[in-house]
C-alpha cells in the first residue's frame, strides 16, 4: 500500500491546478460577456435617444405646418438663437426656436448631430452619433466605418387642404 501512495503523490495538486485553470477561463468568459452586454446596452440606449430626438423634431415640424419647407437645411452644428417659450413667435421664428431646442437635445448623444434635408416626398430627419467612440465623419453610409451611426426618419409633405 505504501508504494501505491508514493506513486500517486502530487496528482491531486495537478487536478486542482487544472480545475483552477478551467474555472479561470470560465470566469474570464463571463467577464467578457458582461462587458459586451454593457456595451450593447449603451448602444441600445443611444439608439433609443436618437429615435426620441428624431420624433420630437418631427412632431414640432407637424405642429408648424405653414413653415414646413423652412425646416429643410437645419444642421445642429450651426448656431440658432431663438426662444419662444416666454414670448410669442411667428412661424419662421418657431423654426429657429425648434432648431435651437433640437440642438440642445443632441447633447444627450455622444458626438450627436442632426440634419434635416429634403427629398421628393418631404423632409428627411437624420440623427447621427458616435456609437463606439471611433467614428468621426458626419454621414450615414453604413459601409463606411468612419461614419457616425445614423437614424433617419422621413416626414411626408402635408397634402394641401382646400376649403
Amino acid at each position: 500500500m505504501l508504494i501505491k501512495n508514493k506513486i500517486q503523490q502530487g496528482v491531486t495538486l495537478i487536478e486542482a491546478m487544472i480545475a483552477l485553470l478551467v474555472i479561470s477561463v470560465g470566469l474570464l468568459g463571463i467577464a467578457s460577456l458582461q462587458i459586451t452586454a454593457m456595451s450593447q446596452n449603451t448602444s441600445a440606449l443611444n439608439h433609443n435617444k436618437a429615435v426620441w430626438i428624431a420624433y420630437t423634431i418631427s412632431d414640432r415640424i407637424r405642429a408648424n405646418l405653414p413653415a414646413f419647407a423652412a425646416y429643410d437645411g437645419i444642421d445642429t452644428t450651426g448656431t440658432y438663437l431663438q426662444d419662444c417659450e416666454g414670448t410669442e413667435c411667428n412661424n419662421a421664428q418657431m423654426v429657429i426656436a425648434d432648431a435651437a431646442d433640437w440642438q440642445t437635445m443632441m447633447t444627450a448623444l455622444p458626438g450627436g448631430q442632426g440634419i434635416i434635408g429634403s427629398n421628393a416626398d418631404g423632409l428627411l430627419i437624420s440623427v447621427m452619433w458616435d456609437d463606439d467612440g471611433t467614428q468621426t465623419d458626419p454621414g450615414c453610409d453604413p459601409t463606411d466605418t468612419n461614419d457616425l451611426t445614423c437614424y433617419t426618419l422621413a416626414v411626408a409633405q402635408p397634402l394641401a387642404v382646400g376649403p
